[in-house]
């Protein structure tokens, strides 16, 4: 399946954690780089490790075998988080961590139809419900298609690009991750330190799981769920996911949601967290030497400073 997933700010992730006896919850475990570290830093914490994909949950598994007895598994997209805490028979945490990238495992699986370098089928599922990618690209008309381009890549040439595959779908169907990637460099050509399909890439694989209206949602239930002085730590990999985890802390940190024009508070608002990354977190040049994938990360941290009803 690939070289094995090199955690990003691993060092970074657990001290800001803080982990100590009681339950973390790592909300998208993968291979488990992250789960390992925090189990091995403080023997009394337990862990609840859940994944969409079973083959990375399958790696997850046989990786933290040593922590046994200390760790639950959940295989499931980490906005069931209540779910997955009800089902182990838990009210709260005193850690979460959702790693929002995509792993080395399913971008160097060409069948997964992440990568734009390996061919396989145009997929980019994470778990194996919904639609693909190429159900995406085969259906959806040139409208729809400038929009998941403009919106989730920030592609400057979405509405060309859009209009080749609905040109070119009518004669030979996208059904390859080649095919498309070969088709996007037909129209914004090479050069630039990227790939021309990175950002056509990114957009489709956020349309297709629902990457963003997910993360809004985990965040609610993670704040609801945190113990008191517990930490929600999110690493993220792109300005819209970044944009999202900055704006939700803030609010939730200013507790008074009143117009500023108004003289006095009157919606009772309460302050829940504390923010501890008032910048995010980036990795050191001598970490982007050694996994240049964790170039784009972005570490945000938060602290629960209201008790929950």
């Amino acid at each position: 399946m690939g070289a094995p997933h090199a955690p990003v700010l691993l060092q970074e992730t657990v001290q800001l954690l803080s982990p100590r006896e009681g339950l973390f919850v790592d909300a998208t475990a993968g291979a488990g780089g992250h789960a390992e570290a925090l189990l091995e830093a403080a023997p009394g914490l337990r862990l609840l490790a859940l994944d969409r994909d079973p083959a990375a949950l399958a790696i997850c598994r046989e990786r933290l075998a040593p922590f046994r007895g200390r760790v639950v598994f959940h295989l499931g997209n980490f906005v069931e988080l209540g779910e997955a805490l009800d089902a182990a028979g838990e009210r709260g945490a005193l850690g979460i961590l959702a790693d929002l990238g995509v792993s080395s495992m399913q971008i160097d699986e060409g069948s997964r139809g992440f990568s734009f370098r390996r061919d396989g089928p145009l997929d980019m599922r994470m778990g194996s419900d919904g639609e693909s990618a190429a159900d995406i690209v085969a259906r959806g008309d040139v409208s729809e298609l400038t929009r998941i381009f403009r919106e989730y890549g920030e592609e400057r040439m979405a509405y060309k690009i859009a209009q080749r595959i609905v040109n070119e779908r009518e004669s030979n169907p996208i059904l390859t991750t080649r095919q498309l990637a070969t088709l996007v460099e037909g129209v914004v050509g090479r050069g630039g330190k990227i790939d021309p399909a990175t950002r056509v890439f990114q957009a489709l694989r956020i349309e297709v799981n629902q990457e963003l209206a997910s993360l809004s949602r985990f965040l609610k239930t993670a704040v609801e769920r945190l113990e008191l002085e517990g930490r929600l730590a999110v690493l993220s990999y792109h300005s819209l996911e970044d944009r999202i985890v900055k704006d939700y802390f803030r609010r939730e940190s200013s507790g008074c949601q009143c117009p500023p024009a108004l003289p006095v508070c009157v919606c009772g608002g309460e302050r829940i967290l504390k923010i501890l990354t008032r910048r995010p977190i980036r990795a050191s040049a001598a970490e982007v030497d050694r996994n240049p994938r964790s170039r784009s990360g972005k570490l945000r941290v938060a602290e629960r400073v209201a008790a929950r009803p």
